[in-house]
């Protein structure tokens, strides 16, 4: 494939793996090894990335706190031909991460975008949790502080499965605060440190993952599944639903 189309170059969108380096598919490799220049939230961070599959494509840091500034210069750049590629730290770029506002900027200004398809952390929680995935709710980080009881009040009535991420220092009191607004037997399930070592997914109801992470510190990044209205745990028989 020709990665120039017409007079403008393209914005790629490259999803980079979440732990595992064996994630990285191979296009997503040629890409990043033909493109003029490379966006990351991160350089350092990707640094090792790049390093690891020897690709020596420039980097440009492209975050929360400047895509506001940088956006025009970038759009005007592949709109001259350059044909560039967007990266986070870990993930699909967007997805909770900095790229909402180049990929807008991108559509506005009539330039092509294809975003490849590769890691993100929500899909694998999801799959692993057991609870019904044909319809769900994606919330990624809640507000923490304005508008999170107004979003959570908003959620009490969600029917569909919902997925939220959280650092490992709010876990608890997230899990209380969904308790509080869901109930305590609502079917939950955490997933952490997704495709690394320590992996690891546990399921039971709110009050029980509550009464787990009180004994056991959190650690790593969490993605927390929480079963729609209604879903609750029936008097039973097994400890993992």
């Amino acid at each position: 494939m020709n990665l120039k189309e017409g007079n403008y170059g393209i914005l790629h969108v490259v999803p980079t793996p979440i732990g595992n380096l064996g994630d990285m598919t191979f296009r997503a490799v040629k890409v990043l090894k033909e493109s003029d220049f490379i966006l990351a939230e991160d350089t350092r961070t990707s640094g090792f990335l790049l390093k690891h599959y020897e690709i020596g494509t420039k980097m440009f840091s492209h975050h929360k706190f400047n895509e506001h500034q940088s956006t025009q210069q970038i759009v005007e750049r592949i709109q001259a031909g350059a044909n560039v590629s967007l990266i986070s730290d870990a993930g699909t770029p967007a997805i909770s991460d900095p790229g909402f506002l180049i990929v807008r900027a991108c559509v506005e200004a009539g330039i092509r975008i294809e975003c490849l398809p590769g890691a993100t952390a929500f899909v694998p929680a999801i799959v692993m949790s057991g609870l019904p995935n044909d319809r769900f709710c994606f919330e990624g980080f809640l507000p923490p502080k304005k508008g999170r009881q107004t979003r959570l009040i908003e959620l009490q009535e969600e029917s569909r499965t919902m997925v939220f991420y959280e650092s490992p220092y709010r876990v608890l009191k997230t899990l209380t605060q969904f308790a509080e607004y869901f109930g305590e037997d609502r079917l939950a399930t955490t997933s952490r440190e997704i495709s690394k070592i320590y992996e690891e997914t546990t399921r039971g109801t709110l009050a029980e993952l509550i009464e787990h992470f009180t004994k056991t510190i959190p650690r790593g990044e969490f993605v927390i599944v929480v079963g729609g209205k209604d879903l609750k745990k029936e008097s039973k028989k097994s400890k993992d639903f």
